[in-house]
């Protein structure tokens, strides 16, 4: 099993402490040692960088965790393999275009039995059911949407997302993080958790390394940001589990939708869009 980190806030901010805790899980206070990769959303696309080796071995992610680069949305991931082998090719965030967006996907889980036919320009380059699952969306969704020529809004797709996700979730562990830099849509089959964060910001603490940061002194007060891991990076901080089959979507670093039943479409109610801010 994988792990993941996801990052959705109101205004481009650096994700260079959360990622500094995070690539130790790659090796050295875990065993996800099977390459990694991050991607940035900027104006007009995106920068994704992997690398095959341990993120706590890796130079380019000890150069990444002291490079900031400012970004609304941040997907990353770290590989422990249970299908494809240790490549390039299968390190995660896979990266595919759609209506002239860039979109980005990682996935924690193991598929089992599933062998989608994949008719249209998505194919896979590596071997990992992640990577299947993500051509296989994107076909999917193109499809159901083929007559428009404009890029589709976050309040169209997410219940088509959220049935696409159920359907596959029925061969296994599909938790994921997806984006086109527009909104962040992440999913619940079995864990992850939530940070969302607001003025006023504490002094966090990350639980695989002992570094502190006051957050109040980076941010404003109308900064807000959404985190999402597979266990939370900090301690002393209000990490929530999603439910099983939960899916939200991140925009401006708050819920704008959610649905934890699949066969319901609900919009979060005003009272759960707490504002969050930056790392």
């Amino acid at each position: 099993m994988c792990q993941l980190l996801g990052m959705n806030c109101n205004s481009k901010a650096s994700i260079t402490f959360s990622f500094t805790g995070f690539r130790q899980r790659g090796g050295r206070t875990s065993h996800h040692v099977d390459g990694w990769g991050v991607g940035f959303y900027e104006p007009g696309g995106c920068r994704v960088f992997h690398d095959d080796q341990p993120a706590s071995e890796s130079p380019l992610a000890a150069f990444l965790g002291d490079y900031p680069i400012p970004s609304a949305i941040v997907i990353s991931h770290l590989r422990r393999a249970t299908q494809g082998v240790r490549s390039l090719a299968n390190c995660h965030p896979f990266q595919r275009e759609w209506m002239g967006q860039p979109w980005l996907f990682s996935h924690n889980g193991d598929l089992r039995g599933f062998e989608p036919t994949l008719t249209g320009p998505y194919r896979p380059i590596g071997g990992t059911d992640s990577e299947r699952a993500f051509c296989w969306l994107l076909q999917e969704l193109r499809a159901q949407f083929a007559d428009r020529v404009r890029p589709v809004s976050w309040a169209e797709l997410a219940p088509q997302i959220a049935l696409l996700a159920e359907r596959i979730a029925r061969h296994g562990n599909f938790n994921f993080l997806l984006s086109n830099g527009e909104a962040l849509y992440a999913h619940c089959s079995s864990k992850l958790y939530l940070l969302q964060r607001q003025h006023p910001f504490p002094t966090a603490r990350l639980l695989d390394c002992d570094i502190s940061l006051d957050l109040g002194r980076l941010n404003g007060v109308d900064d807000r940001m959404a985190l999402v891991a597979t266990e939370p990076l900090t301690d002393a901080e209000p990490w929530v589990r999603l439910a099983t089959g939960e899916m939200r979507v991140f925009v401006g670093g708050e819920t704008v939708w959610r649905q934890v039943d699949p066969r319901t479409q609900a919009f979060a109610p005003a009272d759960e869009r707490e504002a969050v801010a930056a790392t």
